[in-house]
C-alpha cells in the first residue's frame, strides 16, 4: 500500500463543528488539529473538498489560523470526486496517494465509486488516521517537515505565471532560479535515499540507495556524489537533484542522476546534467551515463539524447568529447560549490 501523500478534508462537521453557511461559526475539532499538525510534520499535504461558499470557507479556516495548513481549496457545489481530481493535477501527485475524509457517508461512496484508488476514512476516524501505517511515511527529512511550505511556493508560482505578460521562457528568466551543486555531506544522505524513493521520471537507473550506501560513496576516492539545490525569489525548492559519478581512467560515468519531478517544468535537470558534461569535458575527461529503462523514465532517455549523449553499449550511453558541450541555460545561474 502507498503511503498518503495528501489528505483532502471535507470541512462541515468534520474538520469543525457546525455548517459556516447556516451562520454557525463552528470551532474545529481538537482531534482534527492534532492530526492535521502531526501529518504535516511527517510532509504530508492537506487539501480541502468541501460544500459551501469559497469565500466564506476561506474566511473561516483563516479565522482559526488554518489557512496555511492547506496546499489547494476546492469548496463549491460540484462532485467531490472532480474536485479531489483538480487536487491532485494542481499538486501533481497521483490519484492512488490521495485520502479522503469526510463525514457524510454518500460523499464517500460517490468518491470511492469515481476513484476506487482514494482511501475514504468517515470524519469520527479522524483522529486515528496518525496511527495508520498508510499515514506513516518510511522516511521523513527536514525536506519533507518543510514539503507544505514547498507547495505553498509553488502556488505562488503558478499565480504569478498566470499573471505573467510574456512568454513561458520569459517568466522563467523573471524567476531568478539559482542552482547550486555541491559535495553531499552526512546531514544530505537522509533527503539524498529520498529523492532515489521518489523520483522516477527524471531519473537515469532507478536505483535506490540508503544513508549506508552514500556514505560509502562519499567516502571512495574513484566516485563523487552531488547534491543540486534551488531556489528562486519565491523561497527555496529544497534538494532536488542527485548525482553519483564514477571517476573510470579516462572517463567519469553517471552512474546515478535524478532531478525531482517538482521542478520538471522549470528545466533544472537539463541545467544540471549540462553542467556536469561540461564539467567533465573540462577535465579532458568523456562524459558516460548509464541507463537503465523503467516504467516511468523514458523522459530521462529523452534528456540524455537531446544533451548529446549516443549509445554506446548495454545500458550506456556516452557523449563524443569532439563535439561542443551543451550550451548553458540562461534562466538558471550555476554555483558549483564543490571544493577543488
Amino acid at each position: 500500500m502507498k503511503t498518503v501523500k495528501c489528505l483532502v478534508w471535507d470541512l462541515d462537521d468534520t474538520l469543525w463543528d457546525g455548517v459556516v453557511l447556516e451562520g454557525d461559526r463552528p470551532r474545529p475539532f481538537p482531534a482534527a488539529i492534532d492530526t492535521l499538525h502531526t501529518l504535516d510534520r511527517r510532509g504530508i499535504l492537506h487539501a480541502v473538498a468541501g460544500r459551501g461558499e469559497p469565500a466564506r470557507a476561506a474566511g473561516h479556516l483563516a479565522e482559526h489560523g488554518l489557512a496555511e495548513l492547506f496546499c489547494a481549496v476546492e469548496v463549491g457545489w460540484g462532485e467531490k470526486s472532480a474536485a479531489i481530481r483538480r487536487i491532485a493535477a494542481e499538486l501533481n501527485i497521483g490519484l492512488d496517494t490521495i485520502a479522503f475524509a469526510d463525514n457524510d457517508p454518500a460523499e464517500r461512496a460517490e468518491v470511492a465509486a469515481a476513484l476506487p484508488m482514494v482511501r475514504c476514512y468517515p470524519a469520527e476516524r479522524v483522529g486515528e488516521l496518525a496511527g495508520l501505517a498508510e499515514f506513516r511515511p518510511a522516511l521523513v527529512t527536514g525536506e519533507s517537515r518543510r514539503r507544505r511550505h514547498r507547495y505553498l511556493a509553488e502556488r505562488d508560482r503558478v499565480a504569478a505565471e498566470r499573471a505573467f505578460p510574456g512568454s513561458p521562457p520569459e517568466f522563467l528568466t523573471s524567476l531568478g532560479l539559482t542552482m547550486t551543486v555541491r559535495a553531499a555531506t552526512e546531514d544530505d544522505f537522509a533527503r539524498a535515499h529520498e529523492l532515489t524513493l521518489r523520483t522516477h521520471q527524471l531519473n537515469t537507473t532507478g536505483r535506490t540507495l540508503d544513508a549506508a550506501q552514500l556514505r560509502e560513496l562519499c567516502a571512495s576516492r574513484e566516485h563523487e556524489v552531488l547534491v543540486a539545490d534551488v531556489t528562486d525569489r519565491f523561497g527555496a525548492h529544497g534538494t532536488v537533484g542527485l548525482a553519483v559519478l564514477h571517476h573510470d581512467g579516462t572517463d567519469v560515468v553517471l552512474e546515478l542522476l535524478l532531478t525531482s519531478c517538482r521542478v520538471l517544468n522549470r528545466g533544472i535537470g537539463t541545467a544540471l546534467l549540462g553542467h556536469l558534461v561540461r564539467d567533465i569535458l573540462a577535465r579532458g575527461r568523456r562524459p558516460v551515463a548509464r541507463f537503465v529503462p523503467t516504467a516511468a523514465n523514458r523522459i530521462m532517455l529523452v534528456t540524455l539524447r537531446f544533451a548529446g549523449f549516443e549509445p554506446a553499449g548495454e545500458e550506456t550511453l556516452a557523449f563524443d568529447p569532439r563535439r561542443p558541450p551543451p550550451a548553458a541555460p540562461g534562466h538558471v545561474r550555476i554555483v558549483d560549490g564543490r571544493a577543488r
